[in-house]
């Protein structure tokens, strides 16, 4: 079947182009994307080298299964996750499957078991890779059933394909990784999708203090909406985060945060929630970073934690129902998070917004 996708083409570009998509076999699902989210790591992955089909965050219908797969059927609607685990590696069998040994990550240049048939994608006549295993900027994906989780009814798919990176980055950094205790002080750095996700998921744990940090003061009215108790638009000239320390401390008994969070995106500010925490709290640095990052060991004083969470730790079968029954219940907003929705052909637009902060989430809608 032909589908119209974002083919990345490696050294910084994308083309619209047409590609043959193959009926399912084995565990594979095939799906009709009707919505796909974009952030930060799609842009990155217009130099990764090779060409693939972009996109990692989706929702759509299931067109048709191969004969393995139990519980998904034609016409059911569907959230697609990019972390997609083997069930049977070291990882998987302790119950970590955002670890898979087995799924490498989409940058890693040989295949993955994660993948679909290598033939089942193909643009030009060749076998072409999709982003994170899914390539979700495609009006048609063959995925693993691994990566496929039924979305409950009455819930729009441009509010349901963010939950699979963004949302669940977030929020599950906050509920799954730091598991924010009760009336405890969060500070989070950035306040962008990723950020209000963990803004909500601070507040759905109860904390007392959610101190919303971002250089634009829109971000952080924004964030209030959210959930943000307090807000802090941080001085351009603070090298060491010094001022910045000073004002977190200012709003939580002149100790530090419980907890703080790093969801810019920017390598200078990996290791700031070390400046923003308490002696014996938790700093996660949670948007990921290649570049190298360097910091003063005694900002690691005293008894500190510091983690980089992958995906929130996401078990897909166990967060993705818990985020949409929070959503169903008025308690996180799903749709308040899609600044703007876009046309395929506007993607370059789409990111372009993304990178200059015009929008929380960017989503692509597919007629």
């Amino acid at each position: 079947m032909q589908a119209r996708a974002a083919i990345a083409n490696g050294t910084g570009q994308f083309t619209l182009e047409v590609i043959e998509v193959a009926q399912p076999d084995d565990d594979e699902v095939l799906v009709e994307i009707k919505a796909a989210g974009i952030c930060h790591t799609d842009h990155a992955s217009l130099n990764w080298k090779r060409p693939l089909v972009m996109g990692h965050e989706g929702a759509g219908i299931v067109k048709a299964v191969g004969p393995k797969v139990r519980g998904l059927e034609p016409g059911q609607s569907v959230v697609l996750n990019w972390a997609v685990p083997c069930g049977t590696c070291f990882q998987c069998r302790r119950g970590e499957p955002v670890l898979c040994e087995v799924s490498k990550p989409a940058y890693v240049m040989e295949r993955s078991k994660a993948h679909a048939r290598p033939e089942g994608t193909t643009w030009r006549g060749q076998p072409v890779d999709r982003s994170f295993n899914i390539g979700t900027l495609s009006s048609l994906t063959l995925v693993r059933a691994a990566a496929v989780t039924p979305l409950p009814l009455g819930i729009p798919f441009a509010s349901a394909c963010i939950v699979g990176c963004g949302v669940m980055t977030g929020f599950g950094s906050a509920v799954n990784v730091a598991k924010i205790s009760p009336g405890s002080t969060v500070a989070i750095l950035g306040c962008g999708g990723v950020g209000l996700n963990i803004i909500q998921g601070a507040r759905l744990s109860g904390a007392s203090r959610i101190i919303a940090i971002d250089r634009n003061p829109a971000s952080v009215d924004q964030a209030r909406r959210f959930g943000a108790t307090h807000t802090v638009v941080p001085k351009p000239d603070d090298p060491e985060f010094e001022d910045l320390a000073r004002q977190v401390k200012n709003l939580t008994d002149d100790r530090g945060a419980d907890y703080a969070f790093e969801a810019t995106a920017v390598p200078a500010l990996a290791f700031a929630p070390l400046r923003l925490v308490r002696n014996g709290g938790m700093a996660l640095q949670v948007s990921g970073s290649n570049e190298m990052a360097c910091a003063p060991m005694p900002w690691f004083m005293w008894n500190k934690t510091y983690l980089t969470p992958l995906y929130g730790g996401c078990v897909p079968a166990r967060d993705f129902p818990r985020i949409f029954d929070h959503y169903r219940r008025g308690e996180l907003k799903l749709d308040e998070l899609v600044t703007r929705t876009y046309r395929l052909d506007q993607l370059a637009e789409a990111l372009d917004d993304m990178l200059t902060g015009c929008n929380a989430k960017g989503v692509i809608v597919f007629d």
